[in-house]
């Protein structure tokens, strides 16, 4: 096995598990020989895990690789620690060969340390230790001279220095402990580094259960524990809407809610006022979540208005000293303040809400909150909890070189940090608006009838953090709420409302019966009225605006054959995109409706029984029904499913911001549904 594949092989299996360190923290290094191509000679280089990677995905291309011989010879140039950050595009001078990531800030610590192999890892209950108030005295005790405290420093070239002089003068060391931050770890061999690694991670473990309170966040607060499951669940939903409101104020940003029996636990106890408001202490970790969470000060019993009355004054209070701490560490030089809303708001009884730029981001802020809750409680158990201090957070979270990672990140797409709920998603258009929004960067909800295929076609689209599946009867208000709850604390909240889910069926007016005239207008007419009746309050809570869109049909507006409920309950839809649209403006909601026809592929409506009837009216084969609809267009056309995803795309797009009331036909041209 090659240096490098050794290298992915063990940084895989150390960020595979949670207890090991942080989703893209820490990072990983091997030193070995290759051949130069250039001269012919042997090269000392080093592999090092590339800047944004994560180690439990790590592959080769993730690795950035470096000419061991000048990377050292750095030392020499090195202008002092006021001017380190300068090291980093210096390390683009010493990168040996084409391709691999590009070097970390972190590379200097697995280059200047005497050892073959290095880790470098960010377990929690290693920083416990890292935060504890007498974490170095707790070290020596904890782990002998194996492992050896260095005091806090903020990552970059002169830590690499420190710890390469630590082990140094501590040849029998494995590892350290970085004050405020992590662990690190070495080895003669790469089994070596991830067994001492192992060894650091499991002697705190262990120290930490022997020798650590029971009760570390003090006692449980009786009027703060936890709610029964679906109550909390119910006023999480209530509440997500107008929380997620409030942390997209400087800019949108989509949710996730976790209420795990840790952050439970931490809610309902005596000293988590107290610790939420010291905040977090290892850089990933604030970086992730903010330097601390709002906490709602009332009992988990609280009502749900109450509880948005004061989430709302808490928000400003929230705002107003993040400014102030902005504005007491900002220099001339530092980066423009990125926004003063909350990443982690937390609830007594229910649980935590993350936010981020997009699902997998806001889920991971949550799971690094959890990181750091765990931290806190090992802290607490053995000493104090006692993270770096704000200035140091803010040297950090303001780092020149960390805006200018965020200045590298791609553009967002057109619908990024947008919730779409698409009914009778599961097939035909519905399904393709889904697919083609969640393709648009937003974050969508396959609602359908069908659970299991609902749940397939979310599948197919993307994993758990691009589109979920749910279970709702468009003319069932419950069912709809319940759909409409599940939105809520998958993402937050809901941005764009596509009412698509329908039926029909092709009978003239005396075959038709009343059960045929209910069974269409209970699902399309009154289906369409229940989801928009249900999701408005959502949009309007946020504050964020938003988009209804219904997917009405050329027959609103034209009279064919045979067809009297459908036609006439699409016009019914039809006239609700109007009538809303002057209702719901007053909150920047726009509301708009697409007027498609002779959509055969892929249509759910026609393989259940239209089809075979509108062939049966036109006296043509089924078969050929796509290519009769396409002729009777003035374009010659078929219309597919994915013409009509193209039109909410375009709709609910940033182009259209100020169109509302309108009805896009998608029909390739019929002359008698033009609208007048």
């Amino acid at each position: 096995m090659s240096t490098a594949s050794d290298l992915v092989s063990r940084s895989n299996r150390l960020g595979a598990d949670p207890k090991n360190t942080n989703y893209a923290g820490g990072n990983t290094s091997a030193k070995g020989t290759e051949t130069d191509p250039v001269t012919g000679e042997a090269v000392e280089l080093l592999w090092v895990k590339g800047s944004g990677g994560d180690l439990g995905t790590l592959t080769e291309s993730g690795l950035a690789v470096l000419r061991l011989d000048r990377m050292r010879a750095l030392v020499d140039v090195y202008p002092g620690v006021e001017r380190e950050d300068e090291m980093v595009a210096a390390f683009d001078f010493c990168l040996f060969g084409k391709g691999g990531a590009a070097p970390s800030i972190d590379t200097a610590m697995h280059g200047l340390v005497d050892a073959k192999h290095v880790d470098h890892l960010h377990p929690d209950s290693g920083i416990a230790f890292a935060t504890a108030k007498d974490g170095e005295k707790l070290t020596k005790k904890a782990f002998g001279e194996k492992v050896v405290w260095v005091p806090w420093r903020r990552p970059g070239f002169q830590l690499g220095l420190d710890i390469a002089a630590i082990k140094e003068v501590n040849p029998q060391a494995i590892g350290c402990i970085l004050g405020g931050h992590g662990i690190t770890a070495w080895g003669k061999t790469s089994k070596e580094s991830e067994a001492n690694s192992l060894w650091i991670i499991e002697t705190a473990e262990a120290y930490l259960d022997a020798q650590g309170k029971k009760v570390p966040f003090g006692r449980e607060v009786a009027k703060n524990r936890a709610l029964p499951a679906e109550e909390r669940r119910a006023k999480a939903a209530a509440l997500a809407p107008t929380i997620r409101g409030l942390a997209s104020h400087d800019k949108p940003i989509v949710g996730h809610f976790t209420d795990s029996d840790v952050v439970l636990d931490f809610l309902a106890s005596a000293n988590a006022p107290k610790l939420a408001a010291l905040g977090t202490s290892c850089p990933d970790h604030f970086l992730r979540t903010k330097v601390k969470p709002m906490l709602l000060d009332l009992p988990a019993g609280a009502s749900v208005e109450a509880s948005l009355a004061r989430l709302k004054e808490l928000h400003e209070e929230y705002r107003s000293d993040y400014t102030s701490y902005y504005e007491r560490y900002a220099t001339a030089d530092s980066p423009a303040m990125r926004g003063a809303d909350p990443l982690i708001v937390l609830v007594p009884g229910v649980g935590m809400f993350s936010f981020g730029a997009n699902k997998q981001t806001a889920r991971v802020a949550g799971e690094f909150y959890v990181n750091a809750i765990n931290v806190m409680r090992g802290a607490e158990s053995i000493s104090t909890y006692a993270p770096i201090d704000e200035r140091e957070k803010f040297r950090i979270e303001y780092w020149a070189l960390e805006e200018a990672k965020l200045q590298r990140m791609p553009k967002p797409k057109s619908h990024a940090t947008r919730v779409a709920l698409v009914t009778g998603a599961a097939s035909g258009i519905g399904k393709a608006i889904a697919s083609r929004l969640a393709a648009d960067g937003a974050c969508v909800i396959i609602a359908d009838l069908d659970l299991a295929k609902a749940q397939e076609a979310a599948a197919e689209i993307g994993n758990s953090d691009v589109a979920i599946g749910v279970a709702v009867d468009v003319t069932d208000a419950e069912a709809i709420a319940r759909g409409v709850q599940d939105a809520v604390l998958a993402f937050g909240g809901i941005d764009i409302v596509v009412n698509n889910a329908g039926v029909s069926l092709s009978k003239s007016l005396l075959e038709t019966t009343e059960r045929d005239w209910d069974f269409q207008h209970d699902i399309m007419a009154k289906g369409s009225f229940l989801v928009s009746k249900a999701t408005a309050p959502v949009l309007i809570e946020q504050g964020m605006g938003g988009d209804m869109i219904y997917i009405a049909s050329k027959n609103s507006v034209f009279a064919g054959p045979n067809n009297i409920a459908y036609s006439a309950t699409k016009a019914d839809q039809a006239h609700q995109v109007r009538l809303l649209a002057v209702e719901l403006g007053e909150h920047g909601i726009k509301v708009n409706g697409i007027n498609p026809d002779g959509v055969v592929r892929g249509s759910g409506i026609f393989a259940s029984g239209w089809g075979t009837n509108r062939a049966k009216t036109y006296g043509i084969e089924e078969v050929d029904l796509g290519k009769f609809y396409a002729q009777r267009t003035i374009l010659k056309r078929e219309v597919l499913p994915e013409n009509v995803a193209n039109a909410v795309s375009v709709l609910t797009g940033p182009d259209l911001s100020h169109t509302t009331g309108l009805h896009i036909p998608v029909d390739a041209g019929v002359a008698a549904a033009f609208l007048r």
